[in-house]
């Protein structure tokens, strides 16, 4: 099993619930209002007057082959617009109750 976080842009939000359910990922957590500055151009997301985007975190547990298409989907969204911002983190999952 393989825990993905992804952050993005509140921007997204459509584009992302829209591949999490046509990749028929049905289990996950989201996170509104997270705060933060990306690592390519270092643009803050803080929802405040100065830097007012704000972005979204959403995490699921998935099966190891669902992997590469989740990430796939992901650099897709991406494409479309570098500037709004969409990034995808894998790592393994260990042990699950």
């Amino acid at each position: 099993m393989k825990a993905i976080m992804i952050i993005y842009n509140q921007a997204h939000s459509e584009k992302v619930e829209y591949m999490l359910d046509k990749l028929a990922i049905k289990g996950y957590s989201l996170w509104e209002d997270v705060r933060g500055r990306g690592t390519k151009t270092g643009v803050p997301h803080l929802g405040t007057h100065t830097w007012p985007e704000i972005n979204k975190s959403v995490l699921t547990i998935i099966e190891d082959d669902m992997v590469d298409t989740v990430l796939d989907k992901v650099k897709k969204i991406d494409a479309i617009n570098e500037e709004v911002g969409i990034r995808a983190f894998v790592w393994d999952i260990l042990k699950m109750v």
